[in-house]
């Protein structure tokens, strides 16, 4: 099975009121894992790659895994570009095989941003390629994104209808509340689902996306801390927000900073209990076992992806 676009999964999550879940890969281990759970759960499933990863990486190693996930697999997998931040990333993954690309030109002006979004747009589909756009600007520190909390913006819902329509986008990324990196809230959490009802009315059977929105679980950060870490006063969005979420027209939702928590916990701890091993497979194994658990968790109680395909 080759790789797929988003535009079916979204259509069926849409339908049936779930979310894919796009989770950011940077090598081997967290790609088997990730595949690994999808698979056991029989969820669709979208790996998608920042402009850091490909640098960390390389475009050709990470394209070569994914499609040797999907033929290890058989599962139907997207590949996405996270944050392409102009035309000529976006264009150089839409040539590299890449079926689903997002520029984010939310740092610019509205009209820039229609102007280069419509760009990307244009090629992309001319190449069999989706495109998700960014409207609103999300707080936070995550790879090469960086905003702080007086520059974050949340979506404007008539805004988001006059974009679409001018861009003919597939996807959009809206502002609600959520941030990137571990520390996503100082206060209670809250979202701003008054927003994304308006939004939804608004664009009705348009797939949204959610980015930031790893929910932070406090017994792998109290692990990384345990072991030597120092992540104090991270916290995340509740679960209970996502689902909401996924029932609001979100089709897709982001999660990184999970992964990265999961795995450095495991390492953490594998290193720490047992101080003689050198060899990377015996704390890499059991990293993307950690991987793996937790993005099932994520499947089951967050997304609500399980047997959608």
């Amino acid at each position: 099975m080759p790789l797929v676009t988003s535009k079916a999964m979204f259509e069926k999550a849409y339908e049936n009121q779930y979310a894919v879940g796009a989770f950011n890969v940077n090598n081997m281990e967290i790609i088997q894992g990730i595949v690994d759970a999808a698979k056991e759960e029989q969820s669709p499933l979208i790996l998608q790659v920042s402009a850091g990863a490909r640098k960390y990486a390389k475009h050709i190693y990470l394209i070569k895994l994914v499609e040797a996930a999907v033929e290890d697999s058989g599962l139907p997998i997207c590949l996405h570009l996270d944050h392409g931040d102009d035309f000529e990333i976006c264009k150089s993954c839409v040539d590299g095989g890449f079926t689903s690309v997002m520029i984010d030109g939310s740092k610019h002006s509205f009209e820039e941003n229609i102007a280069l979004t419509k760009k990307v747009v244009e090629y992309a589909h001319a190449h069999g390629v989706t495109v998700e756009a960014e409207l609103g600007r999300l707080a936070g520190v995550e790879d090469a994104v960086k905003v702080s909390s007086k520059d974050a913006s949340y979506t404007d819902p008539d805004q988001a209808v006059e974009f679409v329509e001018r861009t003919g986008v597939d996807s959009l990324a809206i502002a609600i509340g959520t941030s990137h990196g571990a520390y996503k809230f100082k206060g209670d959490p809250t979202l701003d689902f008054e927003r994304l009802e308006k939004i939804t009315k608004l664009l009705p059977q348009f797939p949204l996306v959610l980015h930031g929105a790893s929910t932070v679980l406090p017994e792998f950060v109290a692990k990384c801390n345990q072991y030597g870490g120092s992540i104090a006063g991270a916290q995340g969005v509740p679960e209970a927000m996502l689902l909401r979420a996924g029932k609001l027209g979100v089709c897709k939702i982001n999660i990184d900073t999970d992964l990265r928590l999961a795995m450095t916990a495991s390492v953490r701890e594998h290193l720490a209990v047992n101080p003689s091993d050198f060899d990377p497979r015996q704390y890499l194994k059991p990293a993307r076992e950690a991987i793996k658990a937790m993005v099932k968790h994520k499947i089951r109680n967050v997304l609500n992806s399980s047997n959608r395909l």
